[in-house]
């Protein structure tokens, strides 16, 4: 088992505080009327929907606006349409950073991640410019404070299930999966009493650059801030590690 990266450690307090603010119902409601419009409204035939609804939920967004997003999904609403876009590029120091997208302008949206790369020392490429250099995982994030028992009984449950690896933070354990696998192994994991408190797709890195100046950190971590907190972002993926010699305190 290896320990989380310090930049997955601070975008997970991040989305916590991000959460009691409230923006994560956008994005998850976004979510939900696009898995319901691309694979119906009946999440025990809709895996995508499914997982957004759980999500949702563990998110405290209130039934009523679940509902009314996959309505609005299932039922094709007018006003509604929502395109599904990935932008990639460069950031300080030559990182890869990738962003999906749900907009429904997609060249107001364009112009705006486009101002923030170019304003923080980045600049955004073309499509299929750093994609190549990330692979795609299941990923399941179960709190420690849930966890029915100890972290080798988790380990052993999760491989046997199918996962790849298992990672973990101060709070969390990470369960990564091959993308198939994802449906398989939370029902397994759900199946021995333990709690998800997140499934998603996520994009892993191959390699990390690291970072190690304070300056060049600072920039990124603004960037990736504000490509995170950006209304129509879904997800924001990049391919470096804070040094240890970097703390958290230094990027404010």
């Amino acid at each position: 088992m290896s320990g989380h990266s310090k930049w997955a450690n601070i975008k997970h307090k991040k989305a916590k505080a991000d959460a009691q603010k409230g923006k994560v119902f956008t994005k998850l409601g976004r979510e939900l009327i696009v898995a319901a419009r691309s694979g119906g409204g009946d999440p025990n035939n809709n895996f995508r929907l499914k997982i957004a609804i759980d999500n949702a939920k563990v998110a405290n967004m209130p039934n009523d606006n679940i509902q009314r997003a996959i309505q609005k999904g299932a039922g094709g609403a007018e006003g509604e349409s929502y395109e599904e876009l990935r932008y990639e590029g460069y950031g300080p120091g030559g990182v890869a950073i990738m962003v999906d997208i749900m907009t429904d302008n997609r060249n107001r949206t364009a112009g705006e991640v486009r101002h923030i790369f170019s304003k923080h020392g980045g600049n955004l490429g073309e499509t299929g410019s750093v994609n190549w250099m990330f692979d795609e995982k299941g990923q399941l994030t179960i709190l420690k404070e849930d966890l029915p028992f100890d972290e080798d009984e988790l380990m052993l449950i999760a491989l046997e299930a199918g996962a790849e690896d298992l990672q973990q933070d101060e709070e969390s354990f990470i369960v990564y999966t091959a993308p198939g696998d994802i449906e398989a192994v939370r029902q397994a994991l759900i199946d021995q009493g333990i709690a998800i408190e997140e499934a998603i797709k996520n994009q892993v890195p191959q390699n990390s650059i690291e970072i190690t100046d304070v300056d060049q950190a600072k920039k990124l971590f603004r960037m990736m801030e504000l490509l995170e907190d950006h209304d129509d972002s879904q997800g924001v993926y990049a391919n470096f590690e804070l040094a240890d010699s970097i703390n958290e305190e230094d990027l404010d």
